[in-house]
Parts: C-alpha cells; sequence; structure tokens
C-alpha cells in the first residue's frame, strides 16, 4: 500500500506560478513512477508530466516549457513536485497524483484545484 497526500493547489493570476506537492509513503520502495494528471470540468482526465524511479522525466506537450516534474526521497517518503510556471486559464483543473509500482498496481491522490484567473 502507499500513501498520497498532495498540497499546493490554490487561486493564481494568469502569468503566476504555484508549486504542487505529492508525498508518498508506504510501501515507497516498490514505486516506478511517480505521474501527475489533471481534469478540467467536463473533460477527460489527461496526462500532465512523469518522473521515473531513474529520473527520466516526460512533459506533456500542452505545458512543455511550463510545467518541470521533480522528486525528492527519504528513507520513507518520496515526494515528487510540480513546478508550473506561466499559467494559464486553461490550466484551470483538478491535479492528480498518480503513483505505479513496479507490477503496474497503481494510487491515486484525492486531487488538489489550480484555478488561474484571466
Amino acid at each position: 500500500q502507499v500513501q498520497l497526500v498532495e498540497s499546493g493547489g490554490g487561486l493564481v493570476q494568469a502569468g503566476g506560478s504555484l508549486r504542487l506537492s505529492c508525498a508518498a509513503s508506504g510501501r515507497v520502495f516498490q514505486i516506478w513512477s511517480m505521474e501527475w494528471y489533471r481534469q478540467a470540468p467536463g473533460q477527460e482526465r489527461d496526462f500532465v508530466a512523469r518522473i521515473t524511479r531513474d529520473d527520466t522525466t516526460t512533459v506533456a506537450d500542452s505545458v512543455k516549457g511550463r510545467f518541470t516534474i521533480s522528486r525528492d526521497s527519504t528513507e520513507n517518503t518520496v515526494t515528487v513536485y510540480l513546478q508550473m510556471n506561466n499559467l494559464k486559464p486553461e490550466d484551470t483543473a483538478d491535479y492528480y497524483c498518480k503513483v505505479v509500482q513496479h507490477g503496474a498496481t497503481s494510487y491515486w491522490g484525492k486531487g488538489t484545484l489550480v484555478t488561474v484567473l484571466s
């Protein structure tokens, strides 16, 4: 089991920045990748960014150059960050953290709301 706690969402003006955090605890030694997704009202949940155990990163084209994913590990926790710069109103969504373990078991966080005002 892996427990996820997300934080960092909020209200920001267009052009501003936010940093989302997702702290994973539990069986973190089995984590293969940590990922961010987002879901705008009435839309499907879309992939935003991924960082793997060997620090390989992938970022969606829609946010490339503006969003950066990184992670920090301790013995018992792994925290993944999503630094979001030059935010646009179309970035408004619920942002979800997802952890994928070896063997493809995955866990989702509860989400954190990001609202970008024009």
